[in-house]
């Protein structure tokens, strides 16, 4: 470990990191700010669109024009107050910008902790802040690109009544997308808890080993949570990514 520091200096090297993150954080707002109307057609939108990738992804597998038949995806967001164009814009770019934000803001706080830690203990601390990061954005993708969409496209397909109009308001389409993003990205982190929860002694490998049979429940209801849509085929989209990274901490934990 680096030189003994005070309690004061500790709490000014934490406010010149705090102060940093939130330069880079009003730098990525305003940047994305200005953007936000074209992001939010090309990006945000892209779902609710039948040429998202996901969806022409699909078609092609089964050999077909469009995986929604005879009745085309056709979505409209309607705004029902008066101020949610304008919060949606900065809320958008707000959640946008701490997504961004994210990397250096591990960066920074590795460089806090890094003074106190041994060299042997750096090493594997910054190996997890490193697999944190990547695996979040995966996460993020995995929802972007596979979760959100085929949530999105059964709920708004389904019908309970044809005398029931469907209009999906912006404040429900913003809560739904920035919830199953962030809620995928936390989800990936479970392989890096496993490893830090068994290099403190916590867990081993052969009681995750064990707990599967309690983790398959769990999980579930973890992806029923993420997705609550309850389309068994999306339950399993999310459900399989899911038990997957407990597998993965398995293998990773400290044994």
């Amino acid at each position: 470990m680096q030189g003994e520091q005070t309690f004061w200096d500790h709490l000014d090297t934490l406010r010149a990191a705090l102060l940093r993150v939130a330069g880079m954080l009003l730098v990525c707002m305003v940047v994305l700010f200005v953007a936000m109307p074209t992001l939010f057609d090309r990006l945000i939108l892209a779902p609710t669109e039948e040429r998202f990738i996901l969806y022409r992804w699909l078609a092609n597998l089964v050999g077909t024009d469009s995986i929604f038949g005879e009745h085309p995806l056709h979505i409209e967001l309607i705004n029902i107050h008066l101020a949610s164009q304008f919060t949606t814009h900065l809320s958008t770019t707000f959640y946008g910008a701490l997504l961004l934000t994210c990397p250096y803001l591990l960066y920074e706080l590795w460089n806090f902790i890094r003074p106190a830690l041994y060299e042997t203990e750096r090493q594997s601390v910054r190996a997890a802040f490193l697999g944190a990061s990547l695996l979040f954005f995966i996460g993020c993708a995995t929802g972007y690109l596979i979760v959100f969409p085929l949530t999105f496209r059964f709920l708004a397909q389904y019908t309970l009544s044809d005398a029931i109009a469907t209009q999906i308001s912006l404040l429900s389409y913003m809560n739904n997308f920035w919830g199953i993003l962030f809620a995928m990205g936390l989800a990936f982190e479970l392989p890096i808890v496993c490893r830090m929860l068994s290099r403190l002694g916590l867990i081993t490998r052969e009681q995750l080993r064990l707990g599967r049979r309690y983790a398959v429940p769990v999980l579930l209801v973890a992806a029923a949570l993420i997705t609550p849509s309850g389309d068994p085929f999306t339950l399993l989209v999310v459900f399989v990514p899911l038990y997957m990274l407990y597998e993965a901490g398995i293998l990773v934990a400290v044994k």
